[in-house]
Protein backbone atom coordinates (compact mmCIF):
# COMPACT_ATOMS: atom_id res chain seq x y z
CA UNK A 1 0.00 0.00 0.00
CA UNK A 2 1.16 3.53 -0.69
CA UNK A 3 1.80 5.85 2.01
CA UNK A 4 0.78 8.65 0.33
CA UNK A 5 -2.49 6.84 -0.85
CA UNK A 6 -4.22 7.54 -4.58
CA UNK A 7 -3.65 10.47 -6.60
CA UNK A 8 -6.44 13.09 -6.63
CA UNK A 9 -7.16 12.15 -10.28
CA UNK A 10 -7.34 8.46 -9.49
CA UNK A 11 -10.25 9.91 -6.53
CA UNK A 12 -11.42 11.54 -9.29
CA UNK A 13 -11.85 8.83 -11.94
CA UNK A 14 -12.78 5.88 -9.21
CA UNK A 15 -15.76 8.75 -7.86
CA UNK A 16 -16.45 9.11 -11.70
CA UNK A 17 -17.16 5.47 -11.70
CA UNK A 18 -19.23 5.21 -8.85
CA UNK A 19 -21.17 7.60 -10.10
CA UNK A 20 -21.62 6.42 -13.34
CA UNK A 21 -22.84 2.41 -12.89
CA UNK A 22 -25.61 3.90 -9.99
CA UNK A 23 -23.58 3.08 -7.05
CA UNK A 24 -23.21 6.84 -5.81
CA UNK A 25 -25.63 9.31 -6.58
CA UNK A 26 -25.23 13.09 -6.73
CA UNK A 27 -27.84 15.23 -5.26
CA UNK A 28 -28.73 19.01 -6.52
CA UNK A 29 -26.88 20.02 -3.38
CA UNK A 30 -24.18 18.85 -4.21
CA UNK A 31 -24.08 15.87 -1.64
CA UNK A 32 -23.25 12.55 -2.38
CA UNK A 33 -25.36 9.55 -1.08
CA UNK A 34 -24.57 5.55 -1.49
CA UNK A 35 -27.83 4.32 -3.75
CA UNK A 36 -30.64 2.26 -2.65
CA UNK A 37 -29.61 -0.28 -5.29
CA UNK A 38 -26.10 -0.53 -3.64
CA UNK A 39 -27.41 -0.84 -0.17
CA UNK A 40 -29.40 -3.52 -0.78
CA UNK A 41 -26.27 -5.39 -2.03
CA UNK A 42 -24.17 -4.72 0.88
CA UNK A 43 -27.25 -5.50 2.86
CA UNK A 44 -26.70 -9.29 1.68
CA UNK A 45 -23.07 -8.97 2.51
CA UNK A 46 -23.26 -7.16 6.18
CA UNK A 47 -26.54 -10.13 6.76
CA UNK A 48 -23.29 -12.85 6.14
CA UNK A 49 -20.15 -10.95 7.46
CA UNK A 50 -20.61 -8.45 9.77
CA UNK A 51 -20.83 -11.05 12.39
CA UNK A 52 -18.84 -14.31 10.93
CA UNK A 53 -16.47 -15.84 13.21
CA UNK A 54 -13.11 -14.49 13.10
CA UNK A 55 -12.38 -17.98 11.47
CA UNK A 56 -14.79 -17.33 8.68
CA UNK A 57 -13.81 -13.65 8.66
CA UNK A 58 -9.93 -14.52 7.89
CA UNK A 59 -10.74 -16.71 5.55
CA UNK A 60 -12.84 -14.61 3.48
CA UNK A 61 -10.72 -11.71 3.64
CA UNK A 62 -7.43 -14.26 2.41
CA UNK A 63 -9.82 -15.51 -0.68
CA UNK A 64 -11.42 -11.85 -1.07
CA UNK A 65 -7.78 -10.06 -1.62
CA UNK A 66 -5.95 -13.18 -2.91
CA UNK A 67 -3.04 -13.12 0.63
CA UNK A 68 -2.75 -16.39 2.84
CA UNK A 69 -4.24 -16.76 6.11
CA UNK A 70 -1.50 -15.06 7.81
CA UNK A 71 -1.67 -12.48 5.64
CA UNK A 72 -5.42 -11.91 6.12
CA UNK A 73 -4.62 -12.43 9.68
CA UNK A 74 -1.98 -9.56 9.83
CA UNK A 75 -4.01 -7.37 8.10
CA UNK A 76 -7.19 -7.92 10.49
CA UNK A 77 -4.96 -7.04 13.36
CA UNK A 78 -3.18 -3.79 12.18
CA UNK A 79 -6.93 -2.60 11.41
CA UNK A 80 -5.70 -2.70 7.54
CA UNK A 81 -8.86 -4.27 6.83
CA UNK A 82 -12.41 -3.90 8.93
CA UNK A 83 -15.34 -5.86 8.26
CA UNK A 84 -17.01 -3.07 6.76
CA UNK A 85 -13.72 -2.68 4.31
CA UNK A 86 -15.09 -6.08 3.29
CA UNK A 87 -18.35 -5.82 3.04
CA UNK A 88 -17.94 -3.51 1.06
CA UNK A 89 -15.24 -4.92 -1.25
CA UNK A 90 -17.74 -7.55 -1.92
CA UNK A 91 -20.71 -5.28 -2.86
CA UNK A 92 -18.33 -3.31 -5.17
CA UNK A 93 -17.44 -6.35 -6.99
CA UNK A 94 -20.92 -7.93 -6.98
CA UNK A 95 -22.26 -4.83 -9.07
CA UNK A 96 -19.25 -4.06 -10.99
CA UNK A 97 -17.19 -5.45 -13.90
CA UNK A 98 -13.72 -5.42 -14.68
CA UNK A 99 -12.63 -3.55 -11.90
CA UNK A 100 -8.88 -3.47 -10.76
CA UNK A 101 -7.63 -4.07 -7.01
CA UNK A 102 -6.02 -1.05 -6.86
CA UNK A 103 -9.21 1.08 -7.84
CA UNK A 104 -11.66 -1.11 -6.11
CA UNK A 105 -9.46 -0.42 -3.20
CA UNK A 106 -9.95 3.43 -4.32
CA UNK A 107 -13.67 3.12 -4.39
CA UNK A 108 -13.53 0.96 -1.19
CA UNK A 109 -12.14 4.12 0.80
CA UNK A 110 -14.74 6.77 -0.93
CA UNK A 111 -17.95 4.25 -0.47
CA UNK A 112 -16.81 4.57 3.06
CA UNK A 113 -17.22 7.84 3.47
CA UNK A 114 -20.49 8.62 2.23
CA UNK A 115 -23.33 7.86 3.60
CA UNK A 116 -26.53 6.64 2.27
CA UNK A 117 -29.51 8.28 1.24
CA UNK A 118 -32.03 9.00 3.58
CA UNK A 119 -35.07 7.06 3.85
CA UNK A 120 -36.94 9.82 4.52
CA UNK A 121 -39.20 11.07 1.21
CA UNK A 122 -37.83 13.95 -1.00
CA UNK A 123 -40.02 16.50 0.25
CA UNK A 124 -40.74 15.98 4.04
CA UNK A 125 -38.17 17.97 6.38
CA UNK A 126 -35.91 15.48 7.92
CA UNK A 127 -34.73 15.34 11.76
CA UNK A 128 -32.31 13.72 13.56
CA UNK A 129 -31.95 12.86 17.38
CA UNK A 130 -30.86 16.38 18.15
CA UNK A 131 -34.36 18.24 16.20
CA UNK A 132 -37.28 16.35 16.69
CA UNK A 133 -37.08 18.35 20.39
CA UNK A 134 -36.97 21.75 18.81
CA UNK A 135 -39.43 20.57 15.72
CA UNK A 136 -42.40 19.68 18.20
CA UNK A 137 -41.47 22.95 20.29
CA UNK A 138 -42.03 25.16 17.25
CA UNK A 139 -44.88 22.92 16.10
CA UNK A 140 -47.40 21.95 19.04
CA UNK A 141 -49.26 20.20 16.17
CA UNK A 142 -47.28 17.99 14.21
CA UNK A 143 -46.55 15.09 12.35
CA UNK A 144 -43.46 12.71 12.62
CA UNK A 145 -43.44 9.89 9.95
CA UNK A 146 -40.62 7.38 11.16
CA UNK A 147 -39.39 5.15 7.81
CA UNK A 148 -36.45 2.69 7.25
CA UNK A 149 -34.29 1.41 4.54
CA UNK A 150 -35.31 -1.89 3.05
CA UNK A 151 -38.98 -1.68 4.02
CA UNK A 152 -41.52 -2.61 1.46
CA UNK A 153 -44.56 -1.17 3.59
CA UNK A 154 -42.08 1.99 3.98
CA UNK A 155 -41.94 1.90 -0.09
CA UNK A 156 -45.84 1.53 -0.54
CA UNK A 157 -46.63 3.95 1.85
CA UNK A 158 -45.03 6.10 -0.01
CA UNK A 159 -46.57 5.69 -2.77
CA UNK A 160 -49.49 7.07 -1.02
CA UNK A 161 -47.87 9.81 1.04
CA UNK A 162 -49.80 12.58 -1.18
CA UNK A 163 -53.03 11.01 -0.24
CA UNK A 164 -52.48 10.95 3.64
CA UNK A 165 -50.53 14.31 3.79
CA UNK A 166 -54.03 16.21 1.86
CA UNK A 167 -55.89 14.88 5.27
CA UNK A 168 -53.63 16.89 6.96
CA UNK A 169 -55.57 19.65 8.70
CA UNK A 170 -54.08 23.34 7.57
CA UNK A 171 -50.97 24.39 10.07
CA UNK A 172 -49.93 20.95 11.25
CA UNK A 173 -46.34 20.65 10.70
CA UNK A 174 -45.00 17.31 8.83
CA UNK A 175 -41.08 16.38 9.21
CA UNK A 176 -39.72 12.83 8.95
CA UNK A 177 -37.05 10.91 10.46
CA UNK A 178 -35.19 7.74 9.42
CA UNK A 179 -36.02 5.30 12.40
CA UNK A 180 -32.89 3.53 13.12
CA UNK A 181 -30.66 7.06 13.30
CA UNK A 182 -32.83 8.28 15.60
CA UNK A 183 -32.27 5.75 19.01
CA UNK A 184 -33.82 8.68 21.73
CA UNK A 185 -37.02 9.70 19.27
CA UNK A 186 -38.07 6.22 19.17
CA UNK A 187 -37.30 5.70 22.81
CA UNK A 188 -38.88 8.64 23.98
CA UNK A 189 -42.10 7.49 22.18
CA UNK A 190 -42.24 4.02 22.33
CA UNK A 191 -41.42 3.81 18.55
CA UNK A 192 -40.27 0.14 17.67
CA UNK A 193 -42.40 -0.36 13.69
CA UNK A 194 -41.93 1.86 10.38
CA UNK A 195 -43.50 2.79 8.85
CA UNK A 196 -44.87 5.09 11.84
CA UNK A 197 -47.32 8.28 11.86
CA UNK A 198 -46.87 9.69 14.88
CA UNK A 199 -49.18 12.58 15.82
CA UNK A 200 -48.86 15.52 18.16
CA UNK A 201 -51.27 17.62 19.81
CA UNK A 202 -50.21 20.52 21.94
CA UNK A 203 -46.26 18.75 22.09
CA UNK A 204 -47.46 15.18 23.50
CA UNK A 205 -48.10 12.37 21.33
CA UNK A 206 -51.35 11.90 21.07
CA UNK A 207 -51.39 8.45 18.05
CA UNK A 208 -49.19 6.73 16.31
CA UNK A 209 -50.50 4.82 13.01
CA UNK A 210 -47.68 1.89 12.33
CA UNK A 211 -47.10 -0.19 9.28
CA UNK A 212 -48.77 0.70 6.17
CA UNK A 213 -52.37 1.66 5.97
CA UNK A 214 -55.09 3.06 3.76
CA UNK A 215 -55.35 6.71 3.52
CA UNK A 216 -58.85 6.81 5.40
CA UNK A 217 -57.18 4.94 8.28
CA UNK A 218 -54.69 8.40 8.70
CA UNK A 219 -57.31 10.79 7.97
CA UNK A 220 -59.06 9.35 10.60
CA UNK A 221 -55.94 9.53 12.80
CA UNK A 222 -55.40 13.26 11.79
CA UNK A 223 -59.50 14.06 12.30
CA UNK A 224 -59.26 12.25 16.17
CA UNK A 225 -56.40 14.30 16.75
CA UNK A 226 -56.08 17.57 15.32
CA UNK A 227 -59.97 17.93 15.05
CA UNK A 228 -61.24 17.02 18.17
Amino acid sequence: MCASGPSEAALESALDRLVETGIVDERPDGTLVTTEEFEAARRVYRDTYANADDAQFRRTVAETFGVSETTAADRIDDGTVTREDLIVTLSLRAVLDGTDDERLATMTALVGEITPASPVPEGVRTLDDEEWEAFLADHRDGVVTVWRRDCAPCDALKDDLDAVLDALPDGVAVAGVDGEAVPDFRNAFDVTTAPAVCCFRDGDLVTAVTGREPPSRYAEAFADCFET
